[in-house]
C-alpha cells in the first residue's frame, strides 16, 4: 500500500483527489495540509511514501517546500499537483527534488500512474508538463548571452533601481546605463521594463 499525502490549500481539491483515489487498492491517503506549516508539523512525528504536493501555499512556495521536504525526509518522494503549466515551474520543482509533475486537470489513470512511478524512484512528468519543460530548455539554450555587466543591470532593474540609483552603484554614467538597458531590450525582444523583469524571472536571469 502506497502511502499519500496531500498539501493543497483548496478544500475542493483535496476532496477531489479523496474520491478518486479513495477506492484505489494500491494507495492510501494517510493525511493532508492546507499550508507548508501543517505539512512539515505532520512529518514531525510522521511519515508517508508520495507527497502530492500543490506550488501556490498560504506561507511558502511548494519550490521551497519540496527542498525541505527532501532535506529531511529524502525518502518521501514528492509529486507536484499544480495549475501552473510554465516550464520555469516545472524545471524549479524537479532542482528542488520532486520527482515528478502533475497538473490539476489529470486524470485519474494519471495520478494513480505518477504515484506509483515515484514511489519506485522514478520519474514521472504528464505529458503537457513534458511538453513545457522541453519548450523552456530549449527556450533557455537559446537565449543570447548576457554580458557581465548587461546581467548585473539586470539584476538591480529588477529590484526595481532607476537609472540614477544604477549609475551611482555601478559607479557609470547615466547614459552608459540608458545604452545597457536598450541592448537589454533589443537581445531580449521586450518592449518595456515590466515585460524585461518578467522575462528575466520566467528565465532564471535574476
Amino acid at each position: 500500500m502506497i502511502k499519500v499525502y496531500i498539501v493543497e490549500d483548496h478544500a475542493v481539491v483535496i476532496e477531489g483527489i479523496y474520491s478518486l483515489l479513495q477506492k484505489e487498492k494500491e494507495v492510501e491517503i494517510c493525511g493532508y495540509a492546507t499550508s507548508a506549516e501543517n505539512c512539515l508539523n505532520y512529518f514531525k512525528s510522521n511519515t508517508a511514501d508520495v507527497i502530492l504536493m500543490d506550488i501556490s501555499l498560504p506561507d511558502m512556495n511548494g519550490v521551497d517546500l519540496c527542498s525541505l521536504i527532501k532535506k529531511n525526509y529524502p525518502g518521501i518522494m514528492v509529486l507536484a499537483l499544480s495549475s501552473f503549466n510554465q516550464g520555469t515551474y516545472i524545471r524549479k520543482m524537479m532542482e528542488s527534488g520532486a520527482s515528478g509533475y502533475l497538473l490539476k486537470n489529470a486524470s485519474k489513470q494519471e495520478i494513480v500512474e505518477g504515484i506509483k512511478v515515484v514511489n519506485t524512484g522514478q520519474t514521472y512528468l504528464a505529458f503537457n508538463a513534458g511538453m513545457a519543460l522541453k519548450s523552456a530548455t530549449l527556450l533557455q539554450n537559446s537565449l543570447p548571452p548576457l554580458t557581465k555587466r548587461e546581467k548585473e543591470i539586470l539584476k538591480l532593474i529588477a529590484s526595481g533601481l532607476t537609472n540614477v540609483q544604477i549609475s551611482k552603484e555601478l559607479f557609470i554614467s547615466i547614459d552608459t546605463v540608458d545604452s545597457h538597458r536598450k541592448n537589454l531590450h533589443l537581445k531580449l525582444n521586450v518592449k518595456n521594463t515590466a515585460m524585461l523583469i518578467r522575462f528575466a524571472v520566467e528565465n532564471d536571469l535574476v
